[in-house]
């Protein structure tokens, strides 16, 4: 195992931040101002020098910030690693960029799941359905807020 890195004497300028999938990398060692993780304990915003944290991601907007440029995409679930060194690894299950989302497919998918929870007679059928609410809940609250 190798040892934790250094924290570094002074706070750097830049976050540097790498954001991966099961089947790419995202971003790959950027520096940004700062990215808002949507974790389950709340939104988490993290800036250079932030304390060493680790944090569970639910669904939800990630949003990476560079001057003036935001980039935002919708993660599913995932952990994401802040190191002292001001470094953070995002490890999501799934993330889309926001601005790919159909509205109307999100639209269809929550009242579909709806339909389905208020139906469900099994504790499986419900436990499926609660969780397409919850990720269609969380997929229209990024395209409207």
């Amino acid at each position: 195992m190798k040892a934790r890195p250094p924290t570094p004497a002074s706070i750097p300028s830049k976050l540097t931040v790498n954001f991966v999938l099961p089947y790419r990398s995202e971003i790959s060692s950027k520096e940004v101002d700062m990215v808002i993780i949507p974790a389950t304990t709340g939104q988490m915003g993290v800036l250079p020098g932030h304390v060493a944290t680790i944090a569970e991601l639910k669904p939800g907007v990630l949003s990476v910030h560079e001057g003036s440029e935001t980039t935002k995409y919708f993660v599913s679930s995932g952990f994401a690693f802040i190191h002292a060194n001001s470094f953070a690894d995002i490890v999501a299950v799934e993330a889309v960029p926001v601005d790919r989302i159909d509205p109307s497919l999100v639209q269809k998918g929550l009242a579909d799941f709806t339909q389905k929870l208020s139906s469900a007679t099994t504790d499986l059928e419900k436990a499926e359905a609660q969780i397409g609410v919850d990720v269609h809940s969380a997929l229209n609250a990024a395209l409207t807020g």
